[in-house]
C-alpha cells in the first residue's frame, strides 16, 4: 500500500510506532475529549495512521508550531495492523478523532457503515480548491464529502544504478518490450538475477505485488479497462487481467531474472520492501520496482539524482509516447466532530500544512498550492512535475479503491500465493471471490 504518501503500506517497515506529542496540555486516551473539545484553551485530537517510525515523527513535526498556536494537543498513533485494529476499534467505540485511510476503498466502507463524520465546510472548500475533481471524488461516498486527501505518490518508478548502467553499456528503455531486453542484457553482464523485489510489509504483506499488476494493466488495457477492473465490471478472471500477471511473472517468477541479493523466488515474500534499497545502493541489486517514497530508504550519504548513486526512470509503457501512470495518497477521515478535531483537518487540508511536509522531505502532495521547491528530493520534485502535469494520464492505485475485503484482503494474499507457487488461473479465481456479493 502503499501505502498512503505510504500506502503504508507506505511507511518505512519497522515495530509498532507509537508516538505522541504533547504540544499543549496533557491528552486522554482514544477518542476521547481532552479538554473542553471546543478548540478554546487545552483540546487534545487523536490520529491514527499507518505512517510509523522516522516518518512518523516528522509527520508530527509538521503540525507541531500550528498545534502550539491554537491551543491544541495532537496524539498521533501509528500501527503496521491499521487495517485490522481501527475496525476493532471502532466497532468497540473507542475510535481516534481522526484516522489516515491509507485505502479509498477502505474509507469508503467506514463511511459506508456510519463510522465517519462528513467533511467541515472548510475541509470542502480547500479540497475543491486546491485538488482535482478525481482527488476530491475520493473522499466521496454516496454523494456525502467525508475526507480531504493528503500525501500522495507516483509509482511504477523503476529504480537503478547510472554507474552500473554506464559500465554496463546499457540505457533506459521507452518500451515494455525494451525493458525485457533490459533485464537479459543486464543478466548476461553479471551473471546474476536483475531484479530484487520485496512483498514483506506486515499484515500487509502482498501489497507490493499489486503495485506490479496495476501497472501493467494501465499500460497494457488501457485505463478504460483499469476503470472497469476497479468496479469489478472487469474480473479478476478477465483475459487481459491475466495478461498484466504474466507479463509481471516474466519478472517475478522466473529465478533467472530474480531475487538478486536475497535468494529465489519465494524470497520476495521474506523481504520486507524497503529492505531492497540497501543492496540497489550497493550494487547487489540492478534493479527494482517502487513507489517514489523509496528514496527514503536509501543509507545516509545515497545521492539520488539522474548522475548520482541511484536514480529512477517510470515504468514504460507498450509505446515510447505512452503517459500513463498509477498513483496513491491518503484521505483523511473524522470520527469526531468536535471543533478541535474540525480545525485539525482543515489544517491538514490545506496548502500550509501540505508546504510544511514536503519541506521535511520524502514525501509530496497532490495539492496544487504545494510549492515544488519546497521538495528537496530529485525523484519527488520528478513525481510533482507529474502530478501536476495536466498530459498525464493518472489512475489510483486500483487495490486502494477497490473494496478493502480485495483491496486489502485478497489481492494481497494472492499476490503472496502466487509467489509461493500457486498456478495464476487458481490465483485469479480466489482473489475474485473477496468481491462482496451485492
Amino acid at each position: 500500500m502503499a501505502l498512503s504518501q505510504r500506502s503504508r503500506r507506505y511507511a518505512p517497515l519497522a515495530l509498532l510506532g507509537v508516538a505522541g506529542i504533547a504540544l499543549a496540555g496533557c491528552g486522554a486516551p482514544g477518542g476521547a475529549p481532552g479538554g473542553d473539545g471546543d478548540g478554546g484553551g487545552d483540546a487534545t485530537v487523536t490520529i491514527y495512521g499507518t505512517i510509523v517510525d522516522s516518518e512518523a515523527e516528522l509527520l508530527q513535526e509538521s503540525w507541531k508550531d500550528w498545534a502550539d498556536e491554537n491551543g491544541i494537543t495532537i496524539k498521533y498513533e501509528g500501527s503496521q495492523d491499521f487495517e485490522t485494529q481501527l475496525g476493532t476499534r471502532a466497532q468497540g467505540g473507542n475510535p481516534p478523532d481522526i484516522a489516515i485511510f491509507p485505502q479509498p476503498g477502505l474509507f469508503a466502507d467506514f463511511a459506508d457503515r456510519g463510522f465517519l463524520k462528513p467533511a467541515p465546510e472548510e475541509v470542502e472548500k480547500n479540497a475543491n480548491e486546491y485538488w482535482t475533481e478525481d482527488w476530491v471524488n475520493y473522499g466521496t461516498v454516496d454523494d456525502t464529502f467525508y475526507g480531504a486527501p493528503l500525501m500522495a505518490n507516483v509509482k511504477g518508478w523503476i529504480w537503478y544504478s547510472p554507474a552500473k548502467f554506464a559500465e554496463w553499456g546499457v540505457e533506459v528503455p521507452k518500451t515494455l518490450d525494451e525493458m525485457s531486453a533490459l533485464t537479459d542484457k543486464i543478466q548476461a553482464a553479471t551473471g546474476t538475477p536483475a531484479w530484487c523485489a520485496g512483498f514483506e510489509s506486515g499484515t500487509a504483506t502482498g501489497w507490493p505485488g499489486t503495485d506490479w499488476v496495476e501497472d501493467y494493466v494501465l499500460r497494457q488495457a488501457g485505463p478504460d479497462v483499469y476503470d472497469q477492473w476497479v468496479t469489478n465490471d472487469v474480473k479478476f478472471t478477465d483475459p487481459q487481467i491475466k495478461q498484466a500477471f504474466d507479463s509481471v511473472g516474466e519478472i517475478l517468477l522466473n529465478p533467472a531474472n530474480v531475487n538478486a541479493g536475497f535468494g529465489d523466488v519465494r524470497s520476495i515474500n521474506s523481504t520486507a520492501f524497503g529492505d531492497v534499497a540497501p543492496k540497489l545502493a550497493g550494487g547487489e541489486c540492478a534493479l527494482t520496482h517502487q513507489a517514489s517514497f523509496l528514496s527514503g530508504f536509501f543509507p545516509e550519504g545515497t545521492k539520488v539524482a539522474e548522475d548520482g548513486d541511484v536514480w529512477a526512470f517510470m515504468l514504460p509503457g507498450e509505446s515510447a509516447d505512452d503517459s500513463a501512470v498509477t498513483g496513491a495518497g491518503e484521505i483523511v477521515g473524522a470520527f469526531s466532530d468536535s471543533e478541535a478535531t474540525q480545525k485539525v483537518l482543515a489544517y491538514l487540508s490545506s496548502p500550509e500544512w501540505a508546504n510544511s511536509r514536503v519541506s521535511l522531505g520524502g514525501v509530496t502532495s497532490a495539492n496544487n498550492g504545494l510549492d515544488p521547491a519546497n521538495a528537496k528530493d530529485p525523484i519527488l520534485q520528478e513525481t510533482i512535475k507529474i502530478l501536476q502535469d495536466p498530459e498525464t494520464t493518472f489512475r489510483f492505485d486500483a487495490s486502494d479503491l477497490m473494496p478493502g475485503a480485495v483491496g486489502a484482503g485478497t489481492f494481497w494474499k494472492g499476490m503472496v500465493a502466487w509467489v509461493n507457487g500457486s498456478p495464476t488461473d487458481e490465483v485469479l479465481t480466489q482473489i475474485e471471490t473477496g468481491w462482496p456479493s451485492s
